[in-house]
């Protein structure tokens, strides 16, 4: 009984929200699905949360190593959850001026919005930044070419990198715009991007999408119970 009446919610669940795009008197009902996903978003969220301070409080009173990074994490967690709460900095809606918990938690000039844009955002950009090294000396190492496949991927990468810059501007600049113009590497490396790297994308996307459909009938039928815990 205990995985029984998990899997009729999750195939009622889903047979309903994939009704409601289709048979115009199940709309209702799909939206009560959503609101009620919602409501277990939150409350997922809360546990996630909940674990994280677990985790790192653990780490820090047994002061294993790199509980220093645990200190920060658990004080920057403190801090955003405070000043996301609390709305502070954030004005009333013109509105409701009277209620001043009534504007958005992300309005610029708040507290959370300043947070984002000035060390969030700050961060994102640093790691991939330094992504991008690792990225390249990983290409370095992994582009050998052993075989046809391999010399395709190579000079194609060769072509996409040098067209991004402007070294490839320099080195083909001399060939005529007019009736060779789209052998410059500035100009291949957009066709490439274009043409057959939007191919590839679609042909991944339409196998995602086969494989997604795929995993939600044998989740949706029973087949698949997995997230249930086990593989029974």
């Amino acid at each position: 009984m205990k995985r029984l009446i998990p899997l009729w919610i999750a195939a009622i669940a889903g047979f309903t929200v994939i009704a409601s795009n289709f048979i115009p008197w199940t709309l209702s009902m799909g939206d009560l699905v959503t609101t009620m996903f919602n409501v277990l978003a939150a409350v997922a969220y809360v546990l996630g949360a909940a674990s994280i301070a677990k985790v790192h409080l653990s780490k820090l009173s047994a002061k294993r190593p790199g509980w220093g990074y645990s200190v920060v994490t658990l004080v920057c967690f403190a801090v955003t959850l405070c000043v996301g709460l609390l709305k502070v900095g954030v004005r009333p809606e013109p509105l409701s001026p009277d209620l001043s918990f009534s504007g958005s938690y992300s309005e610029p000039g708040g507290a959370i919005w300043w947070i984002y844009e000035y060390m969030i955002s700050p961060i994102t950009a640093t790691l991939f930044a330094l992504l991008a090294f690792y990225v390249a000396s990983a290409a370095f190492r992994a582009f050998r070419a052993k075989n046809l496949e391999a010399m395709l991927l190579l000079g194609t990468a060769f072509i996409i990198l040098l067209g991004r810059t402007a070294a490839g501007f320099f080195l083909t600049n001399w060939i005529p715009p007019d009736t060779f113009g789209g052998l410059r590497l500035e100009n291949l490396s957009i066709y490439i991007m274009q043409v057959f790297n939007t191919a590839g994308n679609r042909a991944i996307i339409i196998g995602i999408a086969l494989g997604v459909s795929a995993t939600s009938l044998r989740i949706l039928l029973g087949i698949d119970r997995s997230y249930l815990g086990g593989a029974e």
